[in-house]
Order: structure tokens, then sequence, then C-alpha cells
């Protein structure tokens, strides 16, 4: 089994309120959020079970799951990002804006380049991939993240390290508006449906599509959308990074 790794630096207390100290609190109080009912089992059963924590409710969409976790005020969201009627990503927003103190820990069946940038930019306290994390992985990370630290999956490291290192990455190459473009190209959707989506000029379309295919060095969208397919950029839910793409 490969070994994975547990962020190593606490956050400040003076970002705390005394209820998220949590070296000091036997028991965390736990929102899940999540649509799929074998694996919420499994999360509820990790969190009281195994680990003696509260859970104080649990959500199946994102909506519900906003207003779960303003109403309850935890300490830690167990958070799935593809969810129905608003993405774990906007989630995330939503709670960052009114309880910036509340952790986050991601647990996704997708790890690709493109969610573990959003995972990033969102500033998530931990990931954990569904695919290839065990059972005593979920436990470890739900401790860290609940203790104060991050944690995140061997396969997420590996993906950051690799894109931070290659100087044509999507994220070095393409403007936020370009990235939502190209994830709609990838889905695949026209130009004229991508302009009406995003309430744009279909002429403005085309051109971000030209500079996309410059900046990455593309010959023609077939190529384009096997790039967003191979990126992660197609397993993107409604919503994108700076709030661009419309439901």
């Amino acid at each position: 089994m490969a070994n994975f790794f547990v962020g190593c630096w606490p956050v400040s207390r003076t970002r705390l309120a005394p209820r998220q100290d949590f070296r000091f609190v036997a028991e965390v109080k736990i929102v899940i959020v999540e649509d799929h009912a074998m694996f919420r089992e499994v999360l509820r059963k990790v969190c009281a079970r195994d680990l003696r924590h509260e859970i104080v409710g649990e959500a199946t969409d994102g909506l519900a799951a906003v207003q779960l976790v303003l109403r309850t005020q935890p300490d830690l969201v167990l958070l799935d990002l593809h969810l129905p009627k608003l993405d774990g990503f906007g989630v995330v927003d939503a709670v960052r804006l009114a309880a910036p103190e509340i952790r986050v820990l991601v647990l996704s069946s997708h790890c690709d380049d493109y969610t573990v940038f959003r995972a990033e930019k969102a500033r998530v306290h931990g990931f954990v991939d569904k695919n290839t994390n065990t059972v005593a992985v979920l436990r470890k990370a739900i401790t860290a993240v609940s203790q104060g630290l991050t944690y995140f999956s061997e396969e997420f490291l590996r993906l950051k390290k690799n894109r931070q290192g290659d100087p044509v990455s999507f994220d070095k190459l393409l403007t936020n508006r370009e990235r939502t473009i190209l994830a709609l190209i990838g889905e695949p959707l026209q130009d004229w449906e991508i302009a009406k989506r995003l309430e744009l000029a279909e002429p403005t379309v085309a051109k971000h599509r030209f500079n996309i295919l410059k900046k990455l060095d593309l010959n023609g969208t077939l190529e384009l959308v096997r790039y967003a397919r191979d990126h992660g950029f197609t397993l993107s839910a409604l919503r994108q990074d700076g709030g661009e793409l419309l439901p």
C-alpha cells in the first residue's frame, strides 16, 4: 500500500474560536455532505463509531449542504465535490464567506489535474481520493484535519507537484475565462452553445477558442476536447473557479 502524506503545519490558533481548538477537544462536530447512501453510511460509522465524533447533520445536495452547515456550525465538513444543485466548490465558497473557521475535508472519486487545481484554489484543508484510499486513510485524514492540520493523499500531491513543475501547464497559460470555456468545449459544446451559456457573443467565444488552441499548442477541436478530458475539465460541475459557469 502506498504511503500517504499528512500535512504537518497547524492552523494558527488565532484563526480558530475556542471551540475549534481541536487539540483540546475530544469530540468534533461533523457535517457529512455526500449524495451516495452507501458512502454516507461508511462515513457515519467512521466518524461516530470509530472516532467518537458527533454527526450534527447530513446533506445530499449542495444547496441543502450550505443551509445545514450555516445552521449547525460544525467544526468539520466532509464534502463530496460532485453534488446535485450546487457542486462542492460552490459549497466551499459559501461556507468560506459566512464561516471561514469551519474546516473542510474533500472526499472525491475524481483526482485529476483540474480538480486538484480547483481544490488548491478553494483552500480546502484536505483531500482524499475515494478510488485509491482506504478506510484507514480516511480515519487518518479526519483526525488530522480535525486537529488543525492538513491531509492530502499521495496522488493529490503527485499531481500538484507535476503541474507546478510544468512550465506549460494550463494554470500558467490560460485565464479563468479560458479555463471555463475549455471545460465547455470538452463537454463538448459548440461556440453558439457556449455563448448562450455564458451570455457572450459567439465571435468572442470563437476568439477564446483560437487563443486556447494557440496557447496549448493544439491542432483543432478534437485535440482540444481530448486535452479537456485528459486533464479533468469535463468532470467539472456547473460552477468553476471565479464562478464563471452558469447553471
